[in-house]
């Protein structure tokens, strides 16, 4: 009798984690399937931040609003992608190759890829949360440590081609 009971506790056991792990394979197939519809090109329409700062995005030196009708490429199915500043007046014209990532379902994280180096040598990296998603547009916020405080930066991408 204590054997039967012991199986049978044994097997609601191995039911419950089964079913548990079932879950949570839907649950990161979903996500996936969120990221993958970010495959495309897409362009960041405009930047949100309290404008008494100056924020410089992503260490590449230039001003937030050079950022603002920059072209960004994302391949999610291999983790790829770049971004290109257009340039003009005081804001520099840049292409960078990125490697990206999305992870529990709204963290959007990416790391800038440097000529002559692979992905898995660079650690340093960008994340944000992704928010706000639909089949053409989403939006990327960054907070930001400052004095203390938290600066909030919000991205808003517009699709423009490539689905």
């Amino acid at each position: 009798m204590k054997k039967l009971l012991l199986a049978g506790m044994l097997g609601t056991s191995l039911f419950a984690v089964s079913c548990s792990s079932v879950n949570n394979a839907k649950t990161s197939q979903n996500q996936r399937a969120e990221f993958l519809k970010l495959k495309g090109d897409w362009q960041i329409v405009s930047i949100d931040y309290d404008k008494q700062y100056k924020i410089k995005p992503f260490d590449e030196g230039a001003d937030a609003q050079c950022f603002v009708g920059s072209h960004w490429r994302l391949i999610p199915n291999n983790y790829s992608g770049a971004y290109t500043l257009n340039g003009g007046g005081s804001c520099p014209a840049v292409t960078q190759p990125i490697k990206i990532d999305a992870t529990g379902g709204n963290t959007f994280s990416f790391k800038k890829i440097a000529a002559g180096t692979k992905a898995k040598q660079n650690t340093a990296g960008y994340t944000l949360n992704l928010i706000n998603q639909s089949t053409d547009q989403f939006s990327l916020e960054q907070n930001v440590p400052f004095d203390g405080s938290t600066v909030r930066v919000v991205y808003n991408f517009q699709r423009t081609g490539m689905k």
